[in-house]
This record gives structure tokens, sequence and C-alpha cells, in this order.
């Protein structure tokens, strides 16, 4: 028979715990200037940033730092600018180019302008700066939100780009595409229409 407590038939490895482990919290990290720099470098490092965004990402740090290890949150916020400021001046960070390229890439993915606006404000972008990016863009890059909701639709697809049930949900269509900051007419056209790439040739000759 069978020793019980041995492990044998259990299918467990002797020695491990049978509950679940407890993972251990990592600390926050305690801000110093030197931290605050490997901290910003490590994200920039995985992902592209805007000034604005990195600043309220480290002021973050900053904040907690000071509730947990009881370090100066002026102090932290103080050098959290001077860094913004050294990383701007070495061409890390690049408020224009970062507006620019993510221009592009909400455009290719089909982003009304209102929904641009939205979400280069929400990464820490300035107002003007936007406007500006806008003006600036060239017409390729920033195309019409005609063609954005064609892309869109052709994404999630709603109106013409469904296979079944088209009529049944085209309140629901119109209402994707509105939330998506697209005016009605656009949505409209778009979900009844009957010839996509015609309504895109359209559109691109505008």
């Amino acid at each position: 028979m069978s020793e019980t407590g041995s492990g044998q038939g259990s299918g467990r490895p002797e020695g491990k715990a049978k509950g679940p482990q407890r993972r251990r919290r990592r600390q926050p990290l305690k801000t110093s200037p030197e931290a605050l720099e490997r901290a910003a470098l490590r994200y920039l490092d995985r992902y592209d940033a805007a000034s604005g965004h990195l600043r309220r990402l480290l002021l973050a740090k900053v904040t907690l730092s000071s509730r947990v290890h009881g370090t100066d949150a002026t102090d932290g916020a103080a050098a959290v600018e001077r860094l913004i400021q050294r990383l701007t001046a070495a061409g890390v960070l690049d408020d224009s180019r970062f507006a620019r390229e993510r221009l592009r890439s909400l455009r290719a993915r089909g982003c009304s302008l209102a929904m641009v606006r939205t979400r280069l404000a929400a990464k820490g972008l300035s107002q003007d700066l936007i406007e500006t990016t806008l003006a600036e863009a060239d017409e390729d890059e920033v195309g019409t939100d005609l063609t954005a909701a064609l892309t869109y639709a052709r994404r999630r697809r709603l109106g013409p780009f469904r296979s079944e049930a088209r009529a049944e949900r085209r309140e629901r269509d119109l209402a994707a595409l509105g939330r998506q900051g697209f005016d009605y007419e656009t949505a409209r056209r778009v979900v009844d229409c009957e010839d996509p790439a015609a309504l895109l040739a359209e559109a691109g000759s505008r």
C-alpha cells in the first residue's frame, strides 16, 4: 500500500506547494534624476512617445515615489522637466515628427479627422501643433474623411462590406461610423453605397 502524502500518483512534483504561489509585488520606483532617465529610455526603447505623454508617465512615478518612499515631489517634477528638455534637444523626443507619423498611421486605419485630433491631444500634443501638422501634411497623408470612412468600414465589415443582414444592421453601422467622428452624410454615403471602389475613386479625386 502506498504511503499517503508522498506525492506519488498525485501528478504534482514533490516539494511543490499545493496552492498558487503569491507573486511578490514590485516596489514602486524610488525616483532620482538617474532613475527617471533610465525609466524614460526604457520606455522610449519600446514605444514612440510625445513629450507630453512621457512627462505624464514620469510625473506619475514621481508622485508614487513621494507617497511610498518619501521622496520630494517638487524636486522630482523639476528633474522630469530637465530630462524632457534634454531628450528634446538631443532629438530623442520630437513632437512634430511624432504628430506626423501618428497622423499617417491613424488615417491609414480609417480614423476621422475629429478622431485624429482627439487621439493626438490624448498623447499630450498641443492644439497648435495638431492644427499645424494637419495644415502642413501632404494631401495623400491626410486624405478625406470619405476615404477614411471607407477604410474603417472595410476593416469593421460595415455597410457594403457586410456579407449578410446589411439592411437590418444599417442603423447600427451608421452609429458605428458616427462614434468614430464621421458626420452623418459621410456615414450615410458609405453605408448605403453599392460600389465602394467607385466611391473611393470619387473621394480620391477631390
